[in-house]
């Protein structure tokens, strides 16, 4: 009924065995150092990207800055084109 096999015992014994010192690696100060330099690695590399980012944001607000100018610019210049043209008709209606 009950039958255990050698090779499910030495297979159960192998894998506690491999976990324990796969444990064991991953808890030693070698370990410890490549998980440094890993976080030290990510922390650069998002230092860099925020760099980015945020001269992007800056570019993209100087060049909105720039066409708002150049939309009242526009604005301002269709304005006083339109400006004598009301005056004539304001001044012939009232005549």
């Amino acid at each position: 009924m009950f039958d255990l096999s050698w090779k499910k015992i030495a297979l159960f014994a192998g894998g506690t065995l491999f976990g324990t010192a796969g444990v064991k690696i991953l808890g030693s100060k070698d370990a410890k150092k490549v998980y440094t330099n890993c976080t030290a690695a990510v922390l650069r590399a998002k230092d860099c990207v925020m760099q980015t980012t945020t001269r992007i944001q800056e570019n993209a607000e100087d060049i909105l800055a720039e066409a708002k100018t150049i939309n009242a610019e526009r604005a301002e210049e269709a304005y006083t084109e339109e400006e004598p043209e009301e005056v004539t008709e304001a001044v012939t209606e009232e005549v």
